[in-house]
């Protein structure tokens, strides 16, 4: 399936529901597929599809059909952490940096690459 996705967001709340179960009869099902999600309060619904840019068009010929009005509508590509949980089952975590000064040190290697380092050294030679 490549793991594209559906996602529209609908422009009147009253029309999440229907729109979903619209959108429902184009999505995947089985297993690692995933289900049709609803964040009503942000009247966003998003579907796991295959079909492309192709489907994309079907979708918003049926929306339209059945009145139902869009604020977006967009196909998706999965992100890096949507194949880092697939695979592994779990959320990737951000990087610790508190405390162990790589804050200062990268400012450093910035101004370095920049030669604003190096003026410095040949300035206390001469």
């Amino acid at each position: 399936t490549g793991g594209e996705r559906v996602e529209v967001v609908v422009h009147e709340r009253e029309k999440v529901r229907a729109a979903s179960a619209l959108l429902d009869k184009y999505g995947l099902r089985g297993p690692g597929k995933g289900d049709t999600t609803v964040e009503e309060h942000m009247r966003k619904i998003t579907t796991p599809v295959s079909g492309g840019a192709k489907l994309l068009a079907e979708v918003i010929r049926d929306l339209d059909a059945h009145g139902i009005e869009l604020d977006d509508i967009g196909l998706r590509r999965p992100t890096l952490d949507d194949v880092f949980l697939s695979l592994t089952g779990h959320v990737a975590e951000a990087a610790d940096t508190e405390g162990d000064g790589d804050a200062d040190d990268a400012g450093r290697t910035a101004r370095d690459a920049e030669g604003q380092g190096h003026h410095h050294s040949e300035e206390a030679a001469t």
